[in-house]
C-alpha cells in the first residue's frame, strides 16, 4: 500500500484522556489554560505542533470544538494544509471559509453531499473535496493522498474513535505524545484510542505494539514520548 508516512500527535493526560469531559463544550485547548499546574506548561505543546508536518489530518468535530466556526478575524496565510474528515458536517460555511483563507490547501473528506465546502469551491481554488457515497474508505483515502495529491508525510490529530481506526488498520507509523501532568478520569471521556473494544482472544492480534524511541522531560512536569509502531 502506498500512503503517507504518518505521525499521530496528541496532547493527553497521564490517564490517557484527550478531552476534559464527555461532551463538546469541554476541551483541553480551552480548559487546560485555566487550570493552575497545567496552564504554565501548555505552550510547549503548541510549540511542538508548529514543528510537525505541513499536512495535518483532523476532524470537523475537533475543529468545531476549538471554535473555528466562530472565528471572525482575517487569518494570516500559513504554508500548512489540512485534511478534514467531516461527514455531519460539523464545519459551517463560516468555518470552511476561514480555513480556506488560512491554509495552503483544504481537503474536505466527506460522505455528505450538502457539505458547505461544495458551495465554496468556486470561490476558493485551494479547496479539494474527496467524497464517498456511504462510508469513508480509509485505505483508498490514504492511497489518494499519496498518489494523487503527493502528500509524503502526514500528522494526524483526530479524536479517539478515528485514531483507533487508523491504528488498527496499520496506517500509523509514529506516535508523538505530549503528556500533561493531570488525571482527568471518566469512563465516557475520550482517550487517545477509543473505538470498538476487543471482544475475544482471537482479536488480541489487533493490539499494536510500540518501540520507545525518545523520552524527554519538558518544563512544568510535562513529558514528551515518541514511539514507532511495530509492523
Amino acid at each position: 500500500m502506498n500512503r503517507p508516512y504518518t505521525t499521530l500527535f496528541l496532547l493527553m493526560s497521564v490517564d490517557g484522556k484527550i478531552s476534559t469531559g464527555d461532551n463538546d463544550t469541554l476541551d483541553v485547548d480551552k480548559d487546560y489554560k485555566n487550570i493552575t499546574g497545567l496552564k504554565e506548561g501548555l505552550q510547549q505543546y503548541y510549540n511542538l505542533e508548529q514543528e510537525t508536518d505541513l499536512f495535518s489530518l483532523n476532524t470537523g468535530r475537533v475543529l468545531a470544538k476549538v471554535g473555528i466556526n466562530e472565528k471572525t478575524d482575517e487569518p494570516n496565510k500559513t504554508p500548512v494544509s489540512f485534511v478534514v474528515i467531516d461527514n455531519q458536517p460539523h464545519l459551517t460555511e463560516s468555518g470552511v471559509t476561514y480555513l480556506a483563507k488560512k491554509l495552503e490547501k483544504l481537503f474536505i473528506i466527506t460522505t455528505n453531499v450538502s457539505h458547505p465546502a461544495y458551495s465554496l469551491k468556486e470561490s476558493f481554488s485551494n479547496i479539494e473535496i474527496i467524497s464517498y457515497e456511504s462510508d469513508i474508505d480509509f485505505k483508498d483515502l490514504m492511497n489518494k493522498l499519496r498518489d494523487v495529491h503527493n502528500i509524503e508525510r502526514l500528522t494526524i490529530q483526530s479524536g479517539g474513535t478515528l485514531n483507533a481506526t487508523f491504528i488498527r488498520e496499520g496506517f500509523i507509523d509514529r506516535l508523538l505524545i505530549v503528556v500533561a501532568p493531570a488525571l482527568v478520569g471518566g469512563k465516557d471521556t475520550s482517550t487517545l484510542m477509543d473505538g470498538e473494544s476487543l471482544h475475544n482472544v482471537e482479536e488480541i492480534s489487533k493490539i499494536k505494539t510500540l518501540n520507545l524511541t525518545n523520552v524527554k522531560q519538558l518544563d512544568h512536569s510535562y513529558l514528551l514520548l515518541e514511539y514507532s509502531v511495530k509492523k
